[in-house]
């Protein structure tokens, strides 16, 4: 397996519990906006997908700026995980309908048919993350000492860029 095909379980792995991702794209006159998005899946392609109307503002502003980020957290785990790439619209309504759960109703009431629902689909360019698996007061020891001693703290997390 190629170190790319490694990458893909490595980045689902890490965000797979982080039910909600917030997703950036860029508005009129270069303006940053982001929004909560529920995390769908990374498909083995490296692709995340996300459930969106096709007349919601963030479906407009990828069609004009594809250039994407969406960032995962989990301070209770100490994760954070930052995505970058393409995004693109999918009106395929039979990906729609494989990739389509229960909770998704909420926000399409008329299920799998309606006649606005879509897909965000962003081709991941690049991802990291930070990690640690130290305890919270290990944490802040190591920040201290850091604080006291004047050098940066080490040996708290992994701080990793996967290859894509």
């Amino acid at each position: 397996m190629s170190s790319k095909e490694e990458s893909h379980p490595t980045l689902w792995q890490k965000i797979e519990h982080v039910r909600v991702g917030m997703l950036t794209t860029t508005g009129p006159g270069g303006a940053l906006y982001s929004r909560p998005m529920s995390n769908q899946q990374v498909d083995a392609d490296g692709v995340l997908w996300f459930f969106v109307s096709d007349e919601a503002e963030v479906s407009k502003q990828i069609v004009a700026s594809p250039s994407v980020n969406v960032s995962f957290a989990a301070p209770e785990d100490s994760l954070y995980v930052s995505v970058a790439g393409k995004a693109g619209l999918v009106k395929d309504k039979e990906k729609i309908t494989a990739m389509w759960n229960p909770m998704v109703s909420a926000w399409f009431p008329k299920g799998a048919e309606d006649p606005h629902v879509a897909l965000i689909r962003v081709e991941i360019d690049s991802a990291e993350y930070w990690d640690s698996d130290k305890s919270r007061m290990m944490q802040l020891l190591a920040m201290a000492k850091a604080a006291v001693t004047g050098k940066p703290p080490t040996g708290i997390g992994e701080h990793k860029k996967i290859v894509l």
